[in-house]
């Protein structure tokens, strides 16, 4: 079964689109999720329920700001991901990826975040340069 989205990864790394959004975000977890709580990404693991949400709704770790990669990528796509933490790996950006239906997502730290953007904006134009 094919799934949607587009599978070329030349065409995913020339269309990113990365958006950053406003806000610092954290990564936190307990045994179930909290009323109250407005996460933006959410996983049930065996030792609880991870949730990323706005700090200052919850304690966390990883103090992060949350990017979007606005090309729709399909689920099956292979490679996209490994070339964009290849690109922020040579920078020494730690990045934190979560796939989801329609986008993927990035989490970096704060003051690595506008660093994040420029690789993203390079590696696309590098693509297109081809």
């Amino acid at each position: 079964m094919t799934t949607p989205g587009e599978h070329d990864l030349a065409t995913l790394l020339a269309t990113l689109d990365p958006v950053l959004h406003d806000g610092v975000y954290v990564f936190a977890t307990a045994p179930e999720r909290p009323p109250g709580l407005t996460p933006v990404f959410t996983f049930n693991e065996p030792e609880g329920v991870t949730f990323v949400v706005p700090e200052g709704q919850a304690e966390g770790v990883f103090p992060c700001r949350w990017i979007t990669l606005r090309v729709h990528s399909s689920l099956a796509a292979v490679g996209m991901l490994a070339a964009i933490t290849a690109a922020l790996t040579a920078e020494g950006i730690p990045c934190n990826a979560v796939a989801a239906y329609f986008h993927d997502h990035l989490f970096v730290p704060p003051d690595r975040a506008g660093d994040t953007m420029r690789v993203l904006r390079q590696l696309s134009a590098n693509v297109q340069a081809r």
